[in-house]
């Protein structure tokens, strides 16, 4: 196979790649859409599903912490999602930098100014998941923490109602 061959069955044969990329990280339907929005010292989530269900979420700083919540990753409001639906996170950030990593979920997105992000997920298990920003965005970097609590339907749909009317 002489190089003009090559060269035409990787350009005209095979797919694009950058296409095959963003083909795998799109989720068509979505069961739920999270807006999250990086703030230097905070983090904003909307649920773009449900009007008017929006929260900053920002660390427990250690004198505040419970017994059993753990130093730099808890927040004082978590990010709740139902089990078993593909979510959409879309992810921006208003200032410098960032990222949404959720390494036990299998997401590490980043957040850029001007630009918005999507990461696609199913929530299999229940639980309580951790991550940080994993960009180095200036001042406290350490302490941005994220927190993924994924439930059953019937309890996200309880949580969603609560918040809805606080």
């Amino acid at each position: 196979m002489n190089y003009a061959s090559s060269s035409y069955l990787i350009s005209y044969c095979l797919p694009d790649p950058f296409e095959v990329l963003y083909l795998m990280d799109e989720i068509n339907n979505p069961h739920l859409t999270v807006k999250a929005l990086r703030h230097q010292l905070y983090r904003t989530y909307e649920y773009t599903d449900y009007q008017d269900l929006s929260f900053d979420s920002t660390y427990i700083p250690t004198q505040y912490l419970s017994t059993g919540q753990y130093r730099l990753l808890e927040t004082d409001h978590r990010m709740v999602i139902p089990m078993h639906s593909p979510i959409r996170v879309l992810i921006a950030s208003d200032d410098v930098l960032h990222s949404w990593a959720v390494p036990a979920l299998g997401v590490k997105t980043d957040a850029m100014p001007g630009r918005l992000n999507q990461a696609a997920f199913i929530a299999v298990r229940p639980g309580v998941y951790f991550g940080q920003c994993s960009e180095i965005c200036g001042a406290n970097h350490s302490f941005m923490p994220i927190v993924v609590e994924k439930v059953p339907l019937d309890h996200f749909e309880n949580w969603s109602s609560l918040m809805l009317d606080a």
